[in-house]
């Protein structure tokens, strides 16, 4: 680096390095069937995504969405993201998902489902981030310590 002589040298400086912290760009990231692929993850489940265009058929380790997540609460939160998007039928999806249980694998998708829409349509960032769907939910399960019967449960106490 160059050493500087003057405080004009310093304000050039400060000028040229603010030009390097612009936003970064997003671009779309396709493959080459044209399908955007993304990894969700939540609690012990992770979920492989990938979305093309079609008529909003939504496929779960090869089983349809209403037979693989029966409960309405967990096929609410897959379809969270297409909505906040105004893309609930635009879309085919397909999903491999596996760990956790049922309720872990709901998020999962939503999180994968949210990366891969933001790879095909990079203008879907800013609403879906406002809803908090790229971010991580990084809680998991604490781990169980010795001398304990779960985390934090202690085993039952005896006076004698």
């Amino acid at each position: 680096m160059a050493t500087l002589q003057s405080l004009a040298d310093l304000n050039r400086a400060n000028t040229a390095a603010e030009g390097q912290n612009e936003a970064p760009v997003h671009v779309q990231k396709l493959d080459a069937q044209g399908r955007a692929y993304a990894t969700g993850k939540r609690k012990d489940a992770v979920a492989r995504v990938w979305i093309k265009p079609g008529s909003g058929q939504i496929v779960i380790n090869n089983r349809p969405v209403d037979s693989y997540f029966a409960r309405p609460v967990l096929r609410m939160i897959l379809r969270q993201p297409l909505q906040v998007a105004n893309r609930v039928d635009q879309y085919d999806i397909t999903v491999t998902v596996a760990g956790g249980g049922l309720s872990g694998q709901a998020g999962a998708v939503r999180h994968g489902l949210s990366k891969a829409l933001t790879y095909y349509e990079p203008e879907l960032r800013a609403p879906l981030k406002r809803e908090g769907f790229l971010t991580r939910d990084a809680r998991v399960v604490e781990r169980k310590k010795y001398g304990r019967k779960k985390a934090r449960r202690s085993f039952q106490f005896s006076k004698r």
